[in-house]
């Protein structure tokens, strides 16, 4: 927890940071937007962000979520994710520079992050030998979730 509190922290500032060299200043709103980003947590679509906004604060406009998404992904402290699940674009923190992938449930859309440090040795085995030095990559898994696979029917021979 008080790891979390310090990125919470670190994020924030870096989010000030950014805003002052862009000449932006830090609104009441810019502040809420970014509070709401820290408690809904990650792959949240802009319309999630906005109606998670306009609870607390109904004034807010989209343009403003939408502005400070944009400022936030070009400062790297939000990444884009195009998942097809038709959702549109999902956002997620990026905290530090430590990279997962995401397997995608096709039927309830849940998200889960994952890291697989053979799959991470492949793709820089199959780089290298296409002559490529890899910069970025995005690994997507397809699926079902255990709570949208349905329980393999048993045949009559199974039965005994």
């Amino acid at each position: 927890m008080a790891a979390e509190l310090r990125e919470r922290k670190r994020l924030r500032a870096e989010l000030e940071s950014v805003m002052g060299r862009k000449g932006l200043r830090s609104t009441s709103q810019r502040r809420l937007i970014l509070d709401r980003l820290f408690e809904i947590g990650e792959h949240f679509t802009a319309d999630d962000l906005i109606a998670d906004v306009r609870q607390a604060d109904s004034t807010v406009g989209s343009a403003t979520v939408y502005r400070t998404l944009r400022m936030l992904v070009e400062s790297g402290l939000l990444q884009e994710h195009r998942f097809a699940d038709h959702e549109g674009t999902r956002f997620e923190l990026h905290v530090g520079d430590k990279h997962h992938d995401h397997i995608i449930c096709m039927t309830c859309g849940k998200i889960r992050e994952f890291e697989e440090p053979l799959i991470e040795q492949l793709q820089e085995r199959v780089a290298e030998q296409l002559g490529f030095k890899l910069q970025s990559h995005t690994h997507q898994l397809y699926g079902y979730c255990s709570d949208c696979t349905p329980a393999p029917s048993k045949s009559r021979s199974s039965r005994g």
